[in-house]
C-alpha cells in the first residue's frame, strides 16, 4: 500500500507534466517536502519548490506560478494550498490522509517506513573499520565502525542485501615486523636487556601478549627464540590481537558478515590476475624495474606502484584484488568507511574500478574526522600508564556500548567529533542516550497505566478518526522518518537519524507536557492520544535497532 506522500507525489508530478510539459529531468529538481519542524506550523503538512523550479523553465514570476498551481491542482488527500513568500507552496492535507497514513504504521510499522516497489534496490558491500591486526582497536576506529554499521543497518532496512565486511591486512611485512616486536618483548621479559628496533610496535600491548605467551607455552618461546622463529611470534601476535579485536566489536554490537583476509588474495592468486586485467587493458607500464599502474589518466595526482622493482606487491595491487572479489560475490555498490587521511586514496580506487571496466560511481568512500575525548572541557592526555582511557574498548568499559555508539555517530563524519566523557557518564536529561530511552521508559510507563482504566485500557485504529493541531504536529514527525531513511541510503549521513530521534523523543516530551494524555473523563481522546504515542514507542524503537542501542523496559 503506498503511503499517502507517495500518492500525493504521483498525482502533483502527473499534473505539473500535464500543464507545464515538464520532462523527467525537470521534475528531478521538484521537491515535495513533508514538513515536520514543530516551530511553523503555518508551513502546513506537505511543501513544494515548483514554482522556484518552473520560473527557469516557463518564464513566469514563481508567485504567479505558485497561485496557478494553488488554483489548478486538486486531490482528494489536500484540503487547502497557499503560496507564501516568494513562491512556496504549502499543501495542508485532510484528516483523512492522516486517518490513511495512520492505519499504515498500525498495520506494520516497517513496512510502513520502508519504500514502495518503485524503489530500486542495489546488492551493498560495506567495509569498514577494517584496523590492522597489529594492535588493539583505538578510538577513532570506533566512529569508522558506527558510520559503516549504522549505514549497513540503514540499507538492509530499505530491503537491499547488504554484507558488512571487515579487510583484514595480514599480509606484508608489518606482519614481520609485529613478530619481531613480540620476540623482543619476550626477551626483555626473560632479562635480555635489549631495546626495540626503531620500526617495532612499541605499544604496551604486545608487552602483555608476550607475558601471556611465556605464560602458556614458556619452552615453545624458548625454541623459537633460540631459532628466531619469527614467524612464531608473528602468528601468535595476529591471531591474539585479531581476536581481542573482534571482542571488542562485539561488545561494541558490531557483527561482521564477512571477516576478509589479505592473504587469501595472494594465495589464490587473484591479487596476479588481477593486476594481469590492467596490464592486458594497457593501463599499466614499467620503469625502474616496477611495475605502475597509471593513475594520472583517471585523475590522480600521481602513477602509483603495483608491484616494486623486487617484486612484492604494493597495497594498492591487493585493494584491485579485493574490489574485484566483492563485485563478483554480487555486489554491484561498494561504500568504504575511511579516515580523512585517505582522501588521496579515493581518486586511486575509482580509477582502478574505470581501468578495469567498472564505473567509479559503484564506489563511494565515506571519510570520517579525527575524535578527541575531552573531560570538562579539557582534551584528555590518553595514557595507559597513567590509567588514562587509551582504547575504543576503554571507551567502551567506561561509558556502556549504547552510550558510546550514539556519541560516536552524533555529528556528521566530516566533522572533527569531541567525545565528551564527562556528559556520556551523567545519567540526566543533559545526556542525550538517557534522554531517548527516558522517553520510550516512559511511554510504556504511561501505557501500563492506561489498563487500569477499563475505558481507556484498549486502544485501536478505529480510535484514530481524526487528529488536533498538537497531534498532527506529532504525526507528521513520525512519518518523516520514511524520507530521512531515503536521505541516509543516498548521502550516508548516518548522523542524522541521532537527530532525529533527539528531535522525536523532544516533540514527544512536549506533547506529554501539554497535552493531557489520560482522562478517565474523555475516554475517546484518551484512547486516541495512547494509540499515538504508542506509534512514538515503537518509532523509537525501530531508531534504536537501526542505531543498535537497547530498548529498555525500565530505568
Amino acid at each position: 500500500m503506498e503511503s499517502v506522500f507517495e500518492l500525493l507525489q504521483t498525482a502533483f508530478f502527473s499534473f505539473l507534466r500535464e500543464h507545464f510539459s515538464l520532462d523527467e529531468r525537470a521534475l528531478s529538481v521538484v521537491a515535495l517536502t513533508l514538513q515536520d519542524d514543530a516551530s511553523k506550523p503555518d508551513f502546513g503538512d506537505v511543501s513544494s519548490n515548483a514554482a522556484m523550479v518552473l520560473a527557469r523553465i516557463v518564464g513566469k514570476a514563481p508567485k504567479q506560478i505558485a497561485q496557478d498551481i494553488a488554483t489548478g491542482f486538486s486531490h482528494e488527500l489536500v484540503n487547502r494550498i497557499e503560496v507564501a513568500g516568494p513562491g512556496f507552496l504549502n499543501f495542508f492535507l485532510t484528516d483523512a490522509a492522516f486517518v490513511q497514513e495512520v492505519e499504515r504504521y498500525f498495520k506494520d510499522i516497517n513496512l510502513a517506513l520502508q519504500p514502495a516497489n518503485a524503489y530500486v534496490k542495489h546488492s551493498y558491500s560495506v567495509e569498514f573499520v577494517s584496523a590492522n591486526p597489529t594492535g588493539p582497536l583505538h578510538i577513532g576506529h570506533g566512529r569508522g565502525g558506527i558510520i559503516g554499521d549504522v549505514v549497513g543497518n540503514v540499507l538492509r532496512f530499505l530491503r537491499n542485501p547488504v554484507t558488512k565486511e571487515f579487510y583484514v591486512n595480514d599480509a606484508g611485512k608489518q606482519i614481520q615486523t609485529l613478530g619481531k616486536s613480540l620476540a623482543a618483548r619476550c626477551r626483555q621479559l626473560l632479562g635480555e636487556s635489549i631495546e626495540l628496533p626503531e620500526d617495532a610496535y612499541h605499544g604496551e600491548y604486545l608487552i602483555d601478549v608476550a607475558r601471556e605467551m611465556l605464560s602458556v607455552s614458556p619452552a615453545n618461546v624458548s625454541a623459537a627464540l633460540a631459532t628466531n622463529d619469527i614467524v612464531f611470534f608473528s602468528e601468535y601476535a595476529y591471531h591474539r590481537l585479531r581476536e581481542e579485536q573482534e571482542e571488542t566489536l562485539a561488545a561494541y554490537k558490531i557483527n561482521f558478515d564477512v571477516w576478509f583476509s589479505e592473504r587469501t588474495l595472494h594465495a589464490s592468486h587473484a591479487v596476479d590476475t588481477a593486476i594481469q586485467m590492467l596490464i592486458d587493458r594497457d593501463h599499466t607500464y614499467e620503469l625502474d624495474g616496477a611495475l605502475w599502474f597509471r593513475s594520472m589518466t583517471f585523475g590522480d595526482d600521481k602513477d602509483r606502484v603495483l608491484r616494486r622493482a623486487n617484486g612484492e606487491y604494493t597495497y594498492v595491487a591487493a585493494d584491485v584484488a579485493y574490489m574485484l572479489n566483492k563485485l563478483e560475490r554480487g555486489a554491484d555498490r561498494l561504500i568504504m568507511v575511511l579516515g580523512q587521511d585517505h582522501h588521496s586514496y579515493v581518486v586511486r580506487l575509482k580509477g582502478i574500478l574505470q581501468a578495469l571496466g567498472y564505473s567509479a560511481d559503484q564506489l563511494d568512500v565515506i571519510l570520517y574526522q579525527l575524535v578527541t575525548v575531552k573531560e570538562d572541557g579539557e582534551v584528555l592526555r590518553l595514557s595507559k600508564r597513567a590509567g588514562r582511557i587509551v582504547s575504543l574498548k576503554d571507551i567502551i568499559d567506561t561509558v556502556g556500548a549504547d552510550v558510546a555508539r550514539f556519541f560516536y555517530l552524533h555529528r556528521k563524519a566530516d566533522a572533527h567529533l569531541d567525545f565528551d566523557l564527562a556528559l556520556a557518564l551523567r545519567r540526566t536529561d543533559e545526556n542525550p542516550v538517557f534522554y531517548l530511552q527516558y522517553a520510550y521508559v516512559r511511554i510504556g510507563s504511561i501505557l501500563d497505566r492506561a489498563k487500569k482504566h477499563p475505558q481507556i485500557a484498549s486502544f485501536s485504529i478505529q480510535d484514530a478518526k481524526a487528529f488536533s493541531p498538537e497531534e498532527k504536529v506529532l504525526l507528521r514527525k513520525i512519518f518523516s522518518l520514511r524520507s530521512l531513511l531515503l536521505t541516509i541510503a543516498h548521502s550516508y549521513q548516518a548522523h542524522l537519524l541521532t537527530y532525529y530521534a533527539l528531535e522525536l523523543a523532544q516533540q514527544f516530551h512536549a506533547f506529554y507536557a501539554a497535552q493531557r494524555v489520560l482522562d478517565v473523563d474523555y475516554p475517546e481522546q484518551s484512547r486516541r492520544r495512547l494509540a499515538l504515542i504508542s506509534l512514538v514507542r515503537e518509532q523509537l524503537g525501530v531508531c534504536f535497532d537501526l542505531l543498535g542501542i537497547s530498548s529498555p523496559e525500565q530505568m
